[in-house]
């Protein structure tokens, strides 16, 4: 099997990145990333996101700061910022070394036992994420089914998948590609009480299996946590995310959350060249991105 991860090192990724750039055609350009703003909704187990003045043109005055080495005759001012917040605010992508699992706490190619230090992990963080240029498949689970969004919880299979591309004379996924897939989620966006009606809805392990078995780099959906939840078979012992389990913790495929696919929905597109470039942080455990799909 080709490697699945983004190092870009196999002949099929390379291969598969080349034949990327031929599915743009038109040159029209859909951004998959919503505004970040302070207060935004977010998955209760991260962080609020903050963005807070660090200095004004005011400020400088007021405090009588002198920001340049030169005579500033002119009034010359800046403004500066801190923004605070997990890198899992709105469109991002999970590093390998975001899940964990078992008594070890272990993540793809590495474990906290061995692996984290004072800084955050010292394997499979963001800092070894590489960019994505890839071909994108879109499947639009809400049109499929004749609805706006999915429901609360509602699970999305393999079998339906396949459905849509037999419908839309996909080809289907192979090694190197990128699958998005959309339940509707942010159709809802930013409305809390909407979003947490629609809230759950995913992939199944079905899904994650089809995947694997067909070599992608990476995989995204609009919603916060990837797949459906809670998981129709948890399995046993329970697992509470198998998904994340069986496709980042186990085969090393990175997952992306949040992603913007209202317009790609809009337009009916089915393949596009996806593009997208994490931010490369030492001790994070994904990255903030604002992909892009050109068809």
């Amino acid at each position: 099997m080709p490697s699945t991860t983004l190092d870009g090192s196999t002949a099929e990724i390379a291969g598969s990145v080349l034949g990327a750039l031929r599915t743009a055609r038109h040159g029209r350009v859909y951004s998959l990333a919503l505004p970040r703003f302070p207060g935004m909704p977010l998955w209760s187990g991260h962080p609020e996101f903050q963005v807070l003045t660090y200095r004004s043109p005011q400020g400088l005055r007021s405090e009588g700061i002198k920001a340049w080495s030169g005579e500033n005759e002119v009034g010359l001012g800046y403004i500066a910022e801190t923004v605070s917040g997990s890198v899992h605010t709105g469109a991002h992508i999970d590093a390998h070394a975001h899940m964990t699992i078992g008594e070890d706490d272990h993540w793809y190619g590495g474990s906290a036992k061995t692996d984290l230090g004072d800084f955050g992990p010292l394997k499979g963080d963001a800092s070894e994420l590489q960019p994505i240029l890839a071909r994108g498949l879109f499947y639009d689970v809400p049109r499929h089914r004749g609805v706006d969004s999915l429901g609360k919880g509602e699970p999305i299979t393999a079998a339906e998948l396949e459905e849509i591309s037999r419908n839309n004379d996909m080809a289907g996924p192979g090694p190197g590609d990128v699958v998005l897939i959309r339940t509707g989620y942010l159709h809802h966006w930013p409305d809390p009480q909407a979003l947490l009606a629609h809230s759950g809805a995913g992939p199944d392990i079905s899904v994650a299996d089809w995947l694997i078995d067909r070599g992608v780099r990476a995989t995204g959906t609009d919603t916060e946590a990837y797949e459906v939840q809670p998981p129709p078979n948890p399995g046993s012992p329970a697992n509470p995310q198998p998904v994340h389990t069986r496709l980042l913790i186990e085969h090393g495929i990175h997952l992306m959350e949040s992603l913007f696919l209202e317009e790609l929905g809009a337009a009916g597109l089915t393949e596009f060249l996806f593009i997208a470039l994490p931010l490369k942080i030492k001790g994070a455990t994904g990255s903030m991105i604002d992909p892009i799909a050109v068809s």
